[in-house]
């Protein structure tokens, strides 16, 4: 294990932010593990060394304009992110269960943004984020994202960076593991 998988997977633990149980994930799917982050955003010096990592691993050659996160996962770990570059800061949000651009926020044609979000499976929020940039007219730069899950399935048009790859089993609800079949379901949200 590299040695910033290994701090980064310190961070998780000892904020409790990774959890073991039968969870429901966002993508309807099934885990026996999950990335709560919400947990490492109560402790903010953690915040701020998990968007040093995640920066340094931006390639050299990426710039943009704006950092935008999708609510309620990216929030905190976008707003460090856009601090740390110094770039301006805005966020998407739900609005009839799709995400929006609300509060006056707006992208400039042309204007480059750097989507942040914590964790990735399937990447749904992303790709909404990814289609409410280019429905304004901004190109997205790259995708930073703290945890993907997806099992390198998870796509974009854009360069993808990600701090960590962890890649837990996911079961549809219908083909549990024997183990999971008897432990009562969560959705923790992110």
């Amino acid at each position: 294990m590299a040695q910033t998988d290994a701090e980064v997977l310190d961070i998780f633990r000892e904020t409790g932010a990774l959890l073991e149980g039968h969870f429901i994930l966002r993508s309807g799917l099934r885990s026996g593990h999950f990335f709560q982050c919400a947990r490492v955003c109560e402790h903010l010096g953690h915040v701020k060394r998990l968007a040093e990592m995640l920066i340094a691993k931006l390639p050299a050659d990426i710039d943009c304009d704006t950092v935008i996160a999708p609510a309620m996962g990216g929030l905190v770990i976008g707003q460090e992110v856009a601090r740390q570059l110094g770039k301006r800061y805005i966020f998407a949000e739900k609005d009839n269960d799709c995400l929006a651009l609300r509060r006056n926020f707006r992208i400039a044609n042309g204007e480059r943004v750097l989507i942040v979000e914590d964790v990735i499976t399937r990447g749904g929020r992303v790709r909404e984020t990814v289609d409410l940039v280019d429905s304004r007219g901004g190109i997205v730069a790259a995708v930073a994202v703290l945890v993907d899950r997806s099992a390198g399935e998870a796509r974009f048009e854009a360069p993808l960076v990600s701090l960590l790859e962890m890649n837990f089993p996911t079961y549809d609800p219908a083909r549990l593991p024997p183990a999971l079949r008897n432990i009562p379901a969560v959705k923790p949200g992110s």
